[in-house]
């Protein structure tokens, strides 16, 4: 993809638009060509780089900046954020996932754990109350799921929630938090997602 990242000059600061689309490859490329036409602009100003665009992980944040500030001596931020979170999302969108990259739990997750990934999180057991799991992307757990779970922690309004059964006092996608109600709990609920802005479960 040609173009991917785009250069648009502000009073206060310099954004590099980062093509939605565009692969990792793609990004490194392009922003490799960029390089050179970003330099020129900085003789004597400190101007920080701001990126936007694209929904970036902590990895590819770190990519970034790593190569722009090889060559120049400035700030760079990213409005993707690098923590998982009701506080870290900065905006919130919507994108299927239709394959992530996923980190496999083959036990039940015991009270006072907390669990953090940037992808998909599988848990092979339950959760127990007490328990927290966050992920960037989608949360599965083939047993009973009574701890908190957050879905889309940076701000996907695709992500789900599958459980075996969701017997949980909390659960969050995206900006979107659901308090259990008594009849939520009393039924036999396995699978939530976002419909007009609410937590919608079956």
């Amino acid at each position: 993809m040609k173009n991917c990242v785009s250069i648009v000059l502000g009073t206060d600061e310099i954004t590099l638009k980062i093509s939605e689309t565009a692969k990792d490859k793609e990004v490194k490329e392009c922003l490799e060509e960029k390089i050179p036409e970003l330099k020129k602009l900085y003789k004597d100003e400190k101007t920080p780089i701001f990126v936007t665009g694209k929904l970036l992980k902590n990895r590819q944040m770190d990519t970034i900046k790593k190569m722009i500030q090889k060559e120049i001596d400035v700030q760079v931020e990213f409005d993707s954020p690098d923590v998982l979170g009701l506080h870290g999302i900065r905006k919130v969108f919507s994108q299927e996932i239709d394959s992530s990259e996923t980190k496999f739990y083959k036990n039940s997750i015991r009270s006072g754990k907390k669990i953090e990934f940037e992808g998909s999180i599988v848990i092979l057991g339950d959760v127990n109350a007490g328990a927290e799991i966050i992920a960037g992307e989608n949360i599965v757990v083939l047993g009973n799921l009574r701890g908190l779970a957050h879905a889309g922690a940076k701000g996907n309004k695709k992500a789900i929630i599958a459980a075996g059964k969701i017997d949980s006092p909390q659960i969050r996608i995206s900006n979107v938090v659901k308090e259990m109600e008594k009849e939520d709990i009393e039924e036999t609920k396995t699978y939530a997602y976002i419909k007009n802005n609410e937590i919608v479960m079956e």
